[in-house]
């Protein structure tokens, strides 16, 4: 791994517009779940028959139920190694952008400014009907019949969390920034992401198109492996903070 850190950090340092995407498995070494893997969120469930718009108005006591089980992770949960250390990248001014998959707002906590959150935050709510927004802890309550459905405590509508679900489009503000920021990437960072969820998946493929290198930190093969000049399958926190000392960052 160190010789190609070395290399990368060269890369990094001689980058003109760097840009990172980052995944659940950025934030896995904070003790937040993944979706996919074998003890991930999505392990026995369909997420699309219950993290989705119709599972709200539908099954709307299981749907509360699963996101209390979320906060429940949330709320102890830490900026780790990946958070620290590209946050220190921003700081230092080799990181232009940041996008995350994640809703879980560690990379802020982290002191990182200006996150591109393409699925919203799971640290905020929003009413359907006033479209007012709240801390997450008004629906981080119990849930066992209709009558305990979280309302909007200025006009009494139905409270949902801050996050895209299944059945929402992403916010177009974000999406836009995320393209504009890989269309200008000359070296794009993809950081505990499976790729596998769309149109996420497509921005370092926009920055491949327009001749920019590839480094992907994850775990597990993603289907751009082929067109990556880097790939590292540490831990992301391990590798990253390999890459923060050979650049002689403080993080």
């Amino acid at each position: 791994m160190l010789e190609g850190i070395r290399e990368f950090a060269r890369a990094l340092k001689a980058s003109r517009y760097a840009v990172a995407l980052t995944g659940a498995g950025a934030s896995t070494e904070s003790g937040l779940p993944d979706f996919r893997s074998k003890t991930g969120l999505w392990k026995g469930i369909d997420p699309v028959s219950l993290i989705s718009m119709s599972a709200l108005r539908q099954r709307p006591v299981e749907f509360y139920q699963f996101y209390r089980m979320r906060f429940s992770h949330l709320w102890g949960a830490q900026p780790n190694p990946v958070h620290k250390v590209l946050a220190a990248l921003q700081r230092e001014g080799l990181l232009k952008r940041l996008i995350t998959q994640n809703v879980d707002g560690l990379h802020q906590a982290a002191g990182s400014p200006d996150v591109i959150e393409l699925h919203g935050s799971l640290r905020e709510c929003a009413c359907l009907s006033c479209g007012r927004t709240f801390p997450s802890q008004l629906i981080d309550v119990p849930v066992e019949t209709a009558e305990d459905i979280p309302r909007c405590p200025e006009c009494g509508g139905i409270l949902k969390p801050g996050v895209v679900l299944f059945e929402e489009a992403l916010p177009p503000d974000a999406i836009e920034e995320a393209f504009d920021a890989a269309m200008k990437a000359d070296l794009f960072l993809v950081v505990g992401s499976s790729l596998e969820v769309g149109p996420a998946n497509q921005l370092p493929a926009v920055a491949v198109q327009q001749g920019g290198d590839l480094a992907i930190f994850n775990l597990t093969p993603t289907f751009l492996d082929s067109r990556a000049r880097w790939i590292f399958r540490e831990k992301a926190g391990q590798a990253l903070t390999a890459l923060a000392e050979e650049l002689g960052i403080s993080v």
